[in-house]
């Protein structure tokens, strides 16, 4: 399967360090670039979440700095390595074909390069599913007390336990396996044994959840029509909203996957009620699991609890999605078409995957380079027009993190950079702010006013009016704080860079 884990590769490092780092991605960076008590606590400060993939990038930008190539590669090598998890998958139980077209499909995937392209741990996580299913359906086929049955048990643990640490979401493939057992309940002591032992390791990440609480997702809202569109279309490759909008090939291929994903639905529903033991009534049950079980599990959470539903928090169902539409391509009947010299056979399967590869290679094409979220546009802005004495404030003040980070990649800029007002942590000296709405009081914008000629203020996250109870709340406090400094400044300018999380550079002058 190197062929397409190559093309994952190809298409994840083209244009690597094209598009400019978003808020999160620059959490990630700032994060992992503390040391000693402060990396600790700035891991701590994110409930355990992604405390793993944190120490890793901790480690790489100790040894290589924090280029945007260097940051990123690990998600590219990861998407590369859940292509070919997941072609090994489709390999075991429905062949070579199955397995190629699988891996043409993965690849060739707008959510998997995204995010693959992505300083967050999303993709690592995928790749960590991928590999605990793998390492799942060995440990359910292996011969008891055999060395393939020792090494899988060890697989499924690590790797269910790492994707854990990367993502918390990670924990809603269990069910879909523990479901799948059916076929196989005379194993179900080595699986329960390994989930018990991946429980035990998961005790401290538990720990730093609870202590954490949910509050880090005040911005989700429930599940509503527009975000359960926004998940089909990820998990199906036609889009990836906000972040791109739609074309009509996204809808045609939107379309066209719902009808064989649902097909394939409706297979493994009847292999279920047959009640058949074989080895393809396990498979097509298991995977269709892994498509269905997570997204639904996502869905009653975050009706009934903290909303979770967020699309890439379903990138762990994005593999299944792959084999389901092979193995329901390799199913289709071969026409016959009978001409005067000879006859000829149509492989409908085959070009079912050809049209589906160019529709998904249509909606990956216009990503390359292009930044929903232009931090590095916004900070080029400010530092053409900056001049001496000028002052810059951020709300929220996470928006630092993601300026500072393009300011210290060009020379001298930290020196020229106009003085940080909010926060007021100087310029070189590197602060985690995670969802920091720090605001200021009237009596310090009047302060600020007569220090600070000109004002650089930037936002980006700054809630939304029709969003969550938090996120409303935020949002409010990001208007009055404008409405106060624009009252003290008589001119003031704003140009927004980005669109689907736009960052707000407003320049105010007295």
């Amino acid at each position: 399967m190197l062929g397409p884990s190559a093309l994952a590769a190809g298409l994840c490092f083209y244009g690597l360090g094209s598009r400019s780092i978003w808020l999160d991605e620059s959490a990630s960076i700032s994060i992992a670039s503390q040391h000693g008590a402060a990396l600790g606590a700035a891991m701590a400060h994110d409930g355990g979440n992604m405390i793993v993939y944190y120490a890793l990038l901790h480690v790489l930008i100790g040894a290589f700095g924090n280029g945007i190539v260097v940051i990123r590669a690990p998600s590219a090598i990861a998407s590369a390595c859940t292509v070919a998890l997941t072609s090994l998958f489709a390999k075991r139980f429905f062949g070579n074909g199955v397995a190629a077209a699988t891996g043409l499909l993965s690849a060739v995937s707008l959510p998997l390069v995204f995010w693959g392209q992505d300083a967050r741990a999303y993709a690592i996580m995928t790749a960590l599913v991928a590999a605990s299913f793998l390492a799942f359906v060995t440990l359910v086929e292996a011969e008891p007390s055999t060395r393939a049955r020792m090494w899988a048990f060890a697989a499924y643990v690590a790797a269910t336990t790492l994707s854990m640490y990367m993502s918390f979401i990670a924990v809603l493939v269990v069910p879909a396996q523990l479901l799948a057992l059916r076929f196989h309940r005379r194993r179900l002591w080595p699986v329960l044994s390994a989930l018990a032992l991946s429980a035990l390791l998961c005790v401290p990440l538990a720990v730093l959840a609870t202590g954490r609480g949910a509050g880090q997702l005040f911005w989700v809202p429930r599940p509503n029509f527009s975000g359960l569109a926004s998940a089909l279309e990820e998990l199906t490759s036609s889009g990836l909203q906000p972040q791109f909008a739609l074309t009509a090939t996204s809808y045609a291929l939107l379309g066209l996957s719902l009808i064989l994903l649902t097909a394939a639905g409706v297979g493994a529903v009847r292999a279920w009620s047959r009640r058949r033991d074989d080895r393809a009534a396990f498979a097509q049950v298991l995977v269709v699991c892994w498509l269905v079980i997570p997204f639904l599990l996502a869905l009653v959470e975050s009706e009934v609890g903290q909303s979770v539903f967020v699309p890439r928090n379903l990138l762990i169902s994005l593999p299944a999605a792959g084999i389901v539409l092979a193995l329901v391509a390799s199913r289709l009947p071969r026409l016959k078409a009978e001409g005067r010299a000879n006859k000829r056979t149509f492989n409908l399967g085959a070009l079912l995957v050809v049209v589906l590869i160019a529709l998904r290679a249509l909606q990956l094409a216009p990503s390359y380079g292009t930044s929903p979220e232009d931090w590095h546009s916004a900070v080029v802005h400010v530092l053409a027009r900056d001049k001496p004495g000028d002052c810059v404030a951020f709300y929220p003040s996470d928006g630092r993190m993601a300026f500072e980070y393009y300011i210290g990649q060009i020379p001298h800029a930290l020196r020229s950079a106009p003085r940080p007002v909010l926060p007021t942590a100087p310029w070189g000296r590197v602060v985690a702010y995670v969802e920091d709405y720090a605001t200021l009081s009237p009596a310090a914008v009047a302060k600020l006013t007569a220090s600070c000629p000109r004002l650089w203020f930037v936002a980006s996250h700054q809630g939304m009016s029709t969003g969550t109870a938090g996120s409303v709340a935020h949002w409010s406090s990001y208007r009055q704080l404008r409405a106060a400094l624009e009252a003290r400044y008589r001119f003031h300018e704003t140009t927004s860079f980005g669109y689907a999380d736009p960052v707000a550079v407003e320049l105010l002058a007295r």
